[in-house]
């Protein structure tokens, strides 16, 4: 009877044990790939901050031209005072919503600098000096960057949302509240691209 008890009290001590080892196993995964998917968020962050940095220098750049449309000039600093507005989003609350509205602010940034960079086709003697040029090439790379760092944040999302819910994963998954599901980054319908920065037409 005695051996029994005891044989019995090791397999349910073993289950446990097992069972404890696997939810501990779990959810240090989660944190791991959570924790990727904030480290990308800050490279999100990073490239579209550096989009941000340049506009005013591209502004002051283009300000010498007497012959230059104020009126865009104010349209791209008040997109660029929008985005700036909504420069940071809660890292433990990356759901659909706030990368959608993050993404709806940006779009309309790229927008205004996309409609800037055309109008300047339009001033030779504006496009011909090394500033505007060098400019140019940086807001070329940074879009480059941007897209970049916005598909690595969506493999980080994809390899989270697909590990938390698998069961019995989301089971554990759904005990705290930084483990819900993130959001991807997504092409908005009838957006505008990157900014064409094409000046041989």
């Amino acid at each position: 009877m005695k051996k029994s008890f005891l044989i019995v009290f090791s397999i349910i001590f073993i289950l446990i044990s097992v069972i404890i080892l696997w939810i501990a196993n779990t959810y240090n995964h989660l944190i791991k790939l959570n924790e990727n998917i904030k480290t990308q968020w800050g490279q999100v962050e990073n490239v579209y901050q550096r989009r941000v940095d340049l506009i005013p220098n591209l502004v002051n750049t283009v300000k010498g031209s007497s012959n230059f449309e104020k009126e865009t000039l104010n349209q791209i600093m008040e997109a660029r005072a929008k985005a700036t507005s909504l420069s940071t989003i809660n890292t433990n609350d990356l759901n659909q919503n706030q990368i959608n509205k993050y993404q709806k602010v940006q779009e309309n940034l790229n927008h205004s600098v996309s409609r800037f960079l055309l109008i300047v086709e339009n001033y030779p003697n504006l496009r011909s000096t090394q500033n505007f040029y060098e400019l140019q090439n940086q807001l070329e790379g940074t879009e480059n960057r941007i897209n970049v760092e916005r598909n690595r944040f969506n493999e980080k999302v994809n390899n989270f949302n697909i590990y938390r819910n698998q069961f019995p994963k989301i089971i554990i998954a759904n005990l705290f509240s930084q483990f819900q599901e993130k959001g991807y980054f997504q092409s908005q319908i009838g957006s505008k691209k990157s900014p064409i920065i094409d000046f041989s037409k």
